[in-house]
C-alpha cells in the first residue's frame, strides 16, 4: 500500500493558502489605492537644457484647462492613461509618462520635442520640423535657434501637421509638390557635421525646387541643386572652404559657389 506523503500535502496546503492571502492582499491594496487622494503633482521636464518650450507651470496649466481637477481628487475619479494621452497630444511634447503612487503623488515625466529647422513657406507661414521629422508649431514664449528654410515651399502647417516628413514623401499626391524631405535631408547632414553647422545658417528653395545655401560668413550663395550625391557635394564644399578660401579676403571674393557639377566646384567672382 502506497504511503501518503503528509509533508508534501502540508507544503502544498501552505502554498495555496499563501497565494490566496497574497491575492486578497493585492485586491485590498488595489481598492485602497483607488481611495487615495492626490496630494502633489511632480513634473520633470527633459530636454529643457536645449529648448524652453515648456515649464512645470505650462504642464499644470494644460491639465487644468481640461476641467479635470487632479489635486485633492481620488485616484478612482481620474484616469492616468487619459492624462498621459492628453499630454502626448500637446504640440511641444514628444513623450509623456504618468504614474501615481500610494502616497498620493502623481509623477509626470515629459520629454520636449526637438526642432531641427524652421520652415517659412511661400505664404509667410512658419513652423518647425522636429528630430522625429514631424511638423510642430512655433512657440509664443521661445524661438529655437535652428537653420531657417524659406522660398518656394508650399506646404501649409494646418493640412500637414498630422504627417511626418517621411509620410509626406511617401504620399503620391503630397510628394509631387513637397520639398520638405529635401530640406530635411540637407539640414540633417549639416547638423551631423560641426564645420557645416558653424557655417550654414539658411536654406532657400528656388522656383525650380533646387536648394541654395547661405553661410554665416561671407557674402556669397552656395548653389546646391537637388539632393542627389548629397555627401559628395558637402565634401566638395568643405574642401573648398578649408583649402580654397584660406586667405582672409577670399570669403568675399565670390558671389556664387556652385556644387551641382560632378567633381567640380564652379565659382563666380564678383
Amino acid at each position: 500500500m502506497k504511503q501518503i506523503n503528509y509533508k508534501k500535502i502540508f507544503v502544498s496546503v501552505l502554498w495555496v493558502t499563501a497565494m490566496a492571502g497574497i491575492t486578497v492582499s493585492m485586491a485590498f491594496v488595489s481598492r485602497s489605492e483607488k481611495n487615495v487622494m492626490v496630494k502633489n503633482i511632480n513634473v520633470s521636464i527633459h530636454n529643457n537644457d536645449e529648448n524652453l518650450f515648456l515649464t512645470e507651470k505650462d504642464v499644470k496649466d494644460f491639465l487644468s484647462a481640461r476641467n479635470e481637477p487632479l489635486l485633492n481628487s481620488s485616484y478612482k475619479s481620474i484616469s492616468i492613461p487619459q492624462i498621459e494621452k492628453a499630454l502626448n497630444s500637446h504640440p511641444a511634447i514628444e513623450n509623456a509618462e504618468v504614474s501615481g503612487d500610494i502616497n498620493g503623488e502623481i509623477k509626470i515625466d515629459v520629454t520636449q520635442r526637438t526642432p531641427v529647422c524652421r520652415i517659412i513657406n511661400l505664404d509667410g507661414e512658419s513652423y518647425y520640423i522636429d528630430a522625429q521629422s514631424k511638423l510642430m508649431p512655433l512657440n509664443d514664449n521661445y524661438s529655437a535657434r535652428v537653420i531657417i528654410a524659406s522660398g518656394f515651399i508650399t506646404e501649409p502647417y494646418a493640412r500637414r501637421y498630422q504627417f511626418s516628413v517621411k509620410q509626406i514623401k511617401e504620399n503620391k499626391i503630397f510628394s509631387e509638390l513637397s520639398v520638405l524631405d529635401d530640406v530635411l535631408d540637407v539640414v540633417n547632414h549639416i547638423q551631423g557635421d560641426s564645420l557645416l553647422t558653424s557655417l550654414i545658417h539658411q536654406v532657400f528653395v528656388n522656383e525650380n525646387k533646387e536648394l541654395e545655401l547661405f553661410p554665416a560668413i561671407g557674402d556669397h550663395k552656395i548653389i546646391f541643386g537637388n539632393t542627389e550625391d548629397l555627401p559628395e557635394k558637402f565634401n566638395k564644399l568643405k574642401l573648398f572652404y578649408t583649402q580654397g578660401l584660406n586667405k582672409s579676403d577670399s570669403w568675399n571674393k565670390y558671389s556664387t559657389i556652385n556644387l551641382k557639377y560632378k567633381n567640380l566646384v564652379v565659382c563666380t567672382k564678383k
